[in-house]
């Protein structure tokens, strides 16, 4: 009876398109239980950014059925190219850092992005390294920050244990929504919005090196899609007014 329920909810799970981005993966074998993770939860997308051998035996036999991801994934130079086409990045950290105020329990993220209507968005979530995590420049690259809440710091998960953890609390949520009336997702995106508050702060004097502008950056990536669409309308609005007076 419970066999045949679980086979029900698993079945009506319809993975959402989320990216899984390993930074700098230093043991093959956490790219390999990693694989296995996010294939085990229904994911099939896998970046790597300047990984350690991830094509060899150790990796695969981890992987166990899920060496199709490792021959697919994406291998990249650095987190900032790995994103640069990404709506909505979430940077994972066991460590509070000064660069973020605001993280998001592990627990808690997939309600964010439910609440927040991704419909056609390409999301990421970013692991750092085995020892070391991301770094506070890599942190700057990502919209949210989320940890999974642990009642002691030492020791730390596993590179591999947090993916599943993460992969499991998002396998239930589906992102491919019906259409709805909102923008193209090209023009209405938390990426072109923060290019829009960019051009804003040029007119205003306003330097982009500014701590605020991270600030800001932060709570623009926890509003819901329809607050996003709002500022895009009004920030359009007063782009045109600024460029019209300041001709």
């Amino acid at each position: 009876m419970i066999h045949n329920f679980f086979e029900i909810f698993v079945s009506k799970i319809v993975p959402m398109d989320l990216n899984f981005i390993l930074v700098e993966p230093g043991v093959p074998e956490n790219i390999g239980a990693s694989a296995r993770a996010i294939k085990t939860m229904g994911f099939s997308r896998l970046s790597l950014v300047n990984p350690c051998e991830y094509l060899g035996g150790k990796a695969r036999w981890v992987a166990h059925g899920s060496s199709d991801l490792l021959d697919k994934a994406i291998i990249f130079n650095s987190l900032a190219d790995a994103v640069a086409e990404v709506d909505l990045v979430i940077g994972t950290t066991a460590k509070q850092r000064i660069t973020k105020h605001d993280y998001i329990p592990a627990g808690m993220l997939a309600s964010v992005l439910e609440s927040k209507e991704l419909s056609g968005s390409k999301v990421a979530i970013v692991f750092g390294r085995e020892e070391s995590g991301l770094t506070n420049e890599e942190l700057t690259l990502c919209d949210l920050t989320s940890s999974v809440p642990m009642v002691d710091n030492y020791p730390s998960l596993n590179l591999s244990q947090a993916v599943m953890i993460y992969a499991w609390e998002l396998a239930s949520i589906n992102l491919q929504m019906e259409a709805t009336d909102y923008p193209d997702a090209a023009d209405s995106s938390v990426r072109s919005l923060k290019s829009r508050i960019i051009e804003i702060m040029q007119f205003t004097g306003m330097k982009l090196n500014d701590p605020l502008l991270g600030r800001i950056f932060e709570r623009v990536s926890l509003a819901g899609q329809k607050d996003i669409n709002l500022m895009h309308s009004i920030l359009a609005s007063l782009a045109e007014a600024l460029k019209a007076k300041n001709k």
